[in-house]
This record gives C-alpha cells, sequence and structure tokens, in this order.
C-alpha cells in the first residue's frame, strides 16, 4: 500500500522569503452528510489524564483529548496533518527568526475573559519557567531567554506589542516554527487560571469547541463530561451538544459497550477484536497508518545498562525481538514492523538509515551481543517490562517477554500496572525498575517532533533521560535549517546516533484504529490517531 507523506515544505518556508499563514480553511463535517441533533452527546472513550489539565503539563494522550477540545491554539491540524489557523489571524516572519503573530479580535474564553496576546504570552512564560516544572516547557527552549541553568519568569523573546499582536524571538532561524503552533503546549490561558492554577487544573476554562459545564464534570477514573461552547467562533466548531468522555479501565469493556450500543465512538481496539471489529462494525471503522509509534525504554540508571555494557544489551534485546511475528500474530497486521525513530507518515522517514540494521531480527547475533555484555559483568534476576494493564498491552508484553527467554535465555516478564496514569506517573517520578512500555504520538508533523521531544537532553518527554551532546548538535542544525530538505537530513543523522546508543528500542508504528455505532456520522479520524470529534453528528 502506498502511504501517504505530510509534507512539512507546504509550510515551512526558507528564511529570506516572508512566511505568512493567513486567514483559515475550514474543516469540518460534511455538508452533505445528515445533519443529526445538534443538542445530542457523543460519547468516547478515553484513559484518565495523568495529572491536571493545565496544557503545558499535559503531555500524554488522555489528558491531550481532553486539552485539545476544551482549548484552542493559533493553528490546528486538519485529518490530513495540514496546517490551518485557529486563534491566529496571521503568523508572518522575514528571517525565520522574529515571528509577528496577530490574534483574531473578539475572542473570549468560556468565562468572558479575552483571548488577547497577553493569555498567550503569560501562558508561554508559565510553560517556560523551571520553578514550574512544566512537562512541555522543551518547546519553549528555542525562544530567547529559555534557561535549564535558571528560573526565567518572562521570556525575552516574547512581547506584547498591542492587545491582539505579539512577536517571538528565537535563539536561531526556524522555519517550522510556525508548524508547532497547534500543540497543546502553546495554548493560551485565561487570567483566571492565575488565581489558583491547581484549581484551574481540575475544572479548566478554555477557549475552544466545548468546556467545562460546571464544577464536579470531571469525575477521577469513572468520566470527564464537556458541553459545547457557544462563545468559540472558529473553525472547529462544534457540530454536537457535547462529549462524555469514559475512562474505562480497559478497552475490552469499551468494546463491549460499544457492542451494546452503551458507547459512540471507540479509539482503540482490543487485542480480542482485532480479527473481528472491520466485519462486525462493517463501513463504520478505521485502520490507516499515523503518525504514533510504539518504543520500549530502558533507562540507563538501571543495573547493567549502562555504558558500553548497556549498548550491548539494547541491542542484544532489538534482535531478539521478532517485530513481523508480533505485528502479525498479536495485531493481526493492524501493526508495522519499526525501520526509524519517526512515522512512514513524516515527510523524511526512510528505511535505508545507517545502524538501522539493529532493528532486524537475529537470534544467533542477539545471543552473541548478550554473551560480550556478560563478559563485562555477568547478568542476572528477570528483564521486566513495565506497561499500562487498562490498554491493549498484555499480548504483545508476554509476546516479547517470551522471544527474551527463547532467544536470550533469561527469564523475562511483563510487570503490569492498572492504570495508564499510574503507568506513566511511575515513569515521570523516576520510580519505574524495568524497562517500560513507551511510545509516541506526534504532536505535529515534523521529523523533529518524533526525536527532539522524547530524546532531546532535558525534554519533557525523555523518559529515558538520555543525553548525546553529538545528537543534540544535529537536531539544533536540522531546526535552524532554512531549506525543509536540509533539516530533514540533519535529523536522519541523528537518527544514526540513536541507533547507536538505542535509549529506546522502536517496536513498530501504530495504526489510527476505532469503530462507531450506528447513531454517529461523520466519524473521522486524523493523522494522529485521534478522533475528529467536533465534527460528529448523532441521530436520537
Amino acid at each position: 500500500m502506498k502511504i501517504k507523506r505530510i509534507g512539512v515544505a507546504a509550510i515551512a518556508l526558507a528564511a529570506a522569503g516572508a512566511l505568512t499563514l493567513s486567514g483559515c480553511t475550514s474543516g469540518g463535517a460534511d455538508p452533505s452528510a445528515p445533519a443529526g441533533d445538534a443538542t445530542a452527546v457523543i460519547t468516547v472513550n478515553n484513559t484518565e489524564p495523568q495529572n491536571p489539565l493545565i496544557p503545558t503539563n499535559t503531555n500524554e494522550v488522555g489528558g491531550g483529548l481532553v486539552v485539545q477540545n476544551v482549548f484552542a491554539g493559533l493553528v490546528y491540524y486538519d485529518a490530513e496533518g495540514a496546517v490551518h489557523n485557529d486563534v491566529a489571524e496571521s503568523i508572518e516572519t522575514e528571517d525565520a527568526q522574529t515571528y509577528t503573530i496577530k490574534i483574531k479580535a473578539d475572542q473570549t474564553f468560556s468565562n468572558g475573559d479575552p483571548v488577547d496576546a497577553q493569555a498567550f504570552v503569560d501562558a508561554w512564560n508559565y510553560g517556560a519557567a523551571l520553578e514550574n516544572a512544566q512537562l512541555s516547557s522543551y518547546f519553549f527552549e528555542s525562544i530567547e531567554g529559555f534557561s535549564y541553568e535558571e528560573n526565567v519568569p518572562e521570556l525575552s523573546g516574547l512581547t506584547v506589542v498591542d492587545d491582539l499582536t505579539f512577536e517571538v524571538k528565537l535563539k536561531q532561524p526556524e522555519s517550522d516554527f510556525p508548524l508547532r503552533l497547534g500543540y497543546t503546549a502553546y495554548f493560551p490561558l485565561p487570567a483566571a487560571a492565575w488565581d489558583d492554577i491547581e484549581a484551574f487544573g481540575e475544572n479548566p476554562i478554555g477557549n475552544g469547541p466545548y468546556k467545562f459545564e460546571e464544577e464536579g464534570a470531571w469525575q477521577h477514573n469513572e468520566r470527564i463530561d464537556l458541553v459545547k461552547n457557544e462563545d468559540y467562533t472558529g473553525p472547529r466548531a462544534a457540530q454536537n451538544g457535547g462529549l462524555d468522555m469514559i475512562l474505562y479501565a480497559s478497552t475490552d469493556a469499551a468494546y463491549a459497550d460499544l457492542q451494546g450500543g452503551n458507547l459512540d465512538v471507540i479509539q482503540e481496539i482490543p487485542d480480542s477484536a482485532l480479527e473481528t471489529f472491520e466485519s462486525e462494525f462493517e463501513g463504520r471503522t478505521v485502520n490507516q497508518p499515523a503518525a504514533a509509534n510504539a518504543t520500549l525504554t530502558i533507562p540507563d540508571r538501571l543495573a547493567h545498562f549502562s555504558g558500553e555494557e548497556g549498548k550491548l544489551r539494547r541491542a542484544a534485546i532489538s534482535h531478539a525481538i521478532n517485530r513481523e511475528e508480533v505485528t502479525d500474530v498479536i495485531f493481526n497486521g493492524t501493526r508495522t514492523p519499526a525501520h526509524d525513530f519517526t512515522s512512514p507518515v513524516i515527510d523524511g522517514y526512510s528505511e535505508e538509515i545507517p545502524g538501522s540494521e539493529v532493528l532486524e531480527f537475529d537470534a544467533d547475533l542477539a545471543k552473541e551481543l548478550w554473551a560480550e555484555a556478560d563478559a563485562i559483568s555477568p547478568w542476572s534476576g528477570t528483564f521486566g517490562i513495565q506497561y499500562n494493564a487498562d490498554g491493549p498491552n498484555q499480548g504483545w508484553v508476554d509476546a516479547i517477554a517470551n522471544q527474551l527467554k527463547n532467544n536470550l535465555g533469561i527469564e523475562a516478564a511483563g510487570n503490569p500496572i492498572p492504570t495508564f496514569a499510574e503507568h506513566r506517573t511511575l515513569i515521570t517520578d523516576r520510580t519505574t525498575q524495568t524497562a517500560f512500555r513507551n511510545g509516541w504520538q506526534f504532536d505535529y508533523p515534523s521529523m523533529f517532533n518524533g526525536l527532539g521531544p522524547i530524546y532531546g537532553t532535558g525534554a519533557g518527554s525523555n523518559d529515558g533521560d538520555y543525553s548525546n551532546p553529538e545528537f543534540d548538535a544535529l537536531l539544533d542544525e536540522g531546526s535552524s535549517a532554512t531549506e525543509v530538505e536540509a533539516g530533514i537530513e540533519k535529523f536522519q543523522q541523528a537518527q544514526e546516533i540513536l541507533f547507536e546508543d538505542l535509549p529506546s528500542i522502536p517496536l513498530w508504528y501504530t495504526n489510527g484504529m476505532g469503530a462507531w455505532g450506528e447513531s454517529v456520522d461523520n466519524v473521522e479520524f486524523g493523522w494522529d490517531t485521534w478522533p475528529i470529534l467536533y465534527q460528529i453528528t448523532k441521530s436520537e
């Protein structure tokens, strides 16, 4: 199957010319499709968010699905990953280093606070300041004034010009900067947020197509109920009356509710239904390539996984995993074995990066590498793989554990954690004592986004605390390139270093998969695997 590539070149222009994103292209529901009941509420499965819902501290899918529907950023991404203005009137630059951003007039948060330049600058300054310990602070690293060494309460590169205009000065030219601005880290916050930011995270006030109607809309580990935000005037206006996100303990339970007519949309398919879901919900499913991948992270801090011994053991484990067998048998062909650290739908993807042969199954080589590591320090104990039990993970974890047993001659087993939120908390708190299931759902369609936030030194999603100055330098060179192809070349070179160090072991690319009931129409899943909820209509 020919895989559609999402081109960054369409919006990342050379620094010599002026870059302008202005106007907007409307997305949303097909006007020829049934209109449905505009007051009907759509039900969809989700997981318990890890943290209170502050955009700069939300970097996982459970919270991300909520935040992207409650807030609106300067731009948004359509189903194909193309960029369109949302809150922004225009984003302009003459040199790809200083950007002038104009905001559309007369926009408000759901409490009436204005969506203005100050709302963006204050939110970005909060996200960037070290004292606030925001998980997405890394996304502000390229703005002038950002520091990892000292707390900077206000970035020198952010300037409010007038009520609806602000300026962003970067440390170096970065032609793809506008491409990033649809990610949650760049969302604005209302003035009311600063009265009590912790309380705000439990009941956020946004400017997007939906809103929290009242206190208690988030019933932890049970549900999050959103209603249509009538004050939102952007291109993502809700075609339904609201969203009920049900926080299931397992994907099997969500699928059973879909079968019973008690759930409208499921955005993940359990292992038990991979062979049957497309026939059971014929004409109402999606199974398509998406910008998401799955990896196995083994932190340096674990015994036997630092230095040269660690490199040998990571390579041995990678060669001991038969990815094709797992994707065919466990996932019924709904995953694709990994060949790089990004995704086949991202511009610049290649299966020919030097060093990528470490992803090839070779049991004999795996044994040899493991023996070399044992010569440095003999292995003992069980190789554990931590995963969240509320997602479809046990099957593939058990399969990989068995492959490691058979191909390396060691004990290996899964370590289930009840919920995704608990799994992520153990990881971010650095209390996980085993390897762990990891992965990445791209925030915006760029190679850099599949590398920098995960493997850059100090990055917010660098769960294994990987650090390599040569890798960081190549990221900087790629980011500052004024020609897209030159940047891609640097990012591919950076991957050569990752294949040597293997801070995470690429497993496979994740397809966007889902299904929906008979009462909903206009269901579409985007480039990032998420259903586009605002355009769904429902007939009661």
